[in-house]
């Protein structure tokens, strides 16, 4: 019998991965369950030793040893309860610090059904969930299909670990680089930011700590293999691959890209950036429904606001300059009163005004009149 219980201990052990000492205290501890259902004893009284190398019981009530025929029936049934819920327990632990061990990565399971909506997924050993809105948008399975998804978080419960799984999240286009790109396992190209809208578009920010090594180059590979592969396990979603830089004028450049930026304004206390760009690029860096700008104002920590170029010649309306009478040069006071008097109020209704309507005002002669013209002219251009 002790030979056939070391045996069944070592089965449990192999097929289960549950360590033996936590198998040797659940039997102890069963058998200390129903040895209370036969003897009259506090529990303190009650201690079981097990021979882990032997396999040999012995059950203690205070110091004294008691047969262990004694048990009979009824406490055979109580141990063996208690030992399999031991192992439910035990295993449930095992499993939980596996993949606790996992979180952080990618896995691969079979979509077994689904519950509320949500894909519950068949991990081997135990089940994930991967909540609908974790889905990449458009993207859709069928029962029995293979799922590859991003452990996210794993919870103890009293059933055992759950497991929430992503596809939408940043960490998912992370991973695939990093099993896509050796030298990013390597740590010679590292992943400095993601920014993402799954099932749009991504941004991946990348540097490079050996000068040989082009970090853009490395994460593309030969005729852009690598990264298409990272593009076929996201459903086409398309990747930006931006080069980063220490200096944020030439980081939030290439995070841009492929806009060309004519003037960049940096506000590190406000973490702000003001770019100002030609027309013609101006659609370009605001991406379709703002999305270029965003993913990019996201990647380098930096509110982003921009603007195109002022033509020459021309002023928007919000920059609009009103110029007083007085701002004319070689007028005195008496002067700028007679005019304000004629209705003339700012230098623009100088320069509309014809000279001749000028030398009506009381007190201007010609040649003040076609001086101060002059002048109103060449302050309004």
């Amino acid at each position: 019998m002790n030979g056939e219980l070391l045996s069944v201990l070592e089965h449990i052990e192999r097929e289960k991965g549950i360590k033996r000492e936590i198998l040797i205290e659940a039997v102890e501890s069963a058998l200390i369950s129903a040895a209370r259902k036969v003897i009259d004893a506090d529990d303190e009284d009650i201690s079981v030793k097990l021979d882990g190398a032997t396999g040999s019981i012995k059950v203690f009530s205070g110091k004294e040893e008691i047969n262990s025929a004694e048990f009979g029936r009824i406490a055979a049934q109580t141990a063996k309860q208690v030992i399999i819920q031991k192992i439910r327990e035990a295993e449930r632990d095992v499993i939980f610090e596996e993949f606790q061990a996992r979180k952080g990565n990618i896995i691969t399971g079979i979509l077994h059904r689904f519950e509320k909506g949500n894909l519950i997924i068949d991990l081997g050993r135990t089940e994930g969930v991967l909540a609908r809105p974790e889905l990449i948008p458009r993207e859709r399975y069928k029962q029995g299909e293979r799922v590859r998804a991003y452990v996210t978080e794993v919870d103890k419960t009293p059933k055992g670990p759950h497991i929430h799984l992503s596809r939408r999240c940043e960490g998912m286009v992370k991973k695939l680089f990093e099993m896509e790109i050796p030298e990013i396992t390597d740590g010679i190209v590292e992943i400095k930011a993601i920014s993402r809208e799954a099932g749009e578009r991504t941004k991946i920010a990348v540097s490079s700590k050996d000068d040989k090594i082009d970090s853009v180059g490395a994460c593309v590979g030969m005729r852009g293999q690598r990264v298409k592969n990272v593009v076929r396990e996201l459903q086409g979603e398309k990747i930006d691959i931006v080069r980063y830089s220490d200096d944020i004028k030439e980081y939030v450049k290439a995070a841009l890209s492929p806009a060309e930026l004519s003037e960049v304004i940096v506000d590190n206390d406000g973490k702000r950036i003001r770019i100002v760009v030609n027309d013609d690029q101006l659609s370009l860096a605001i991406g379709k429904k703002g999305q270029n700008v965003r993913l990019a104002s996201k990647l380098v920590g930096y509110e982003i606001d921009i603007e195109p170029k002022a033509k020459p010649g021309k002023k928007k309306a919000d920059e609009e300059v009103v110029l007083p009478i007085s701002a004319l040069p070689g007028v005195g006071k008496k002067t700028v009163e007679l005019l304000k008097a004629a209705g003339y109020k700012e230098v623009d209704d100088i320069a509309k005004a014809k000279v001749e309507d000028l030398t009506k005002v009381q007190g201007i002669g010609a040649k003040t009149a076609e001086k101060i013209h002059e002048a109103a002219k060449e302050l309004c251009e």
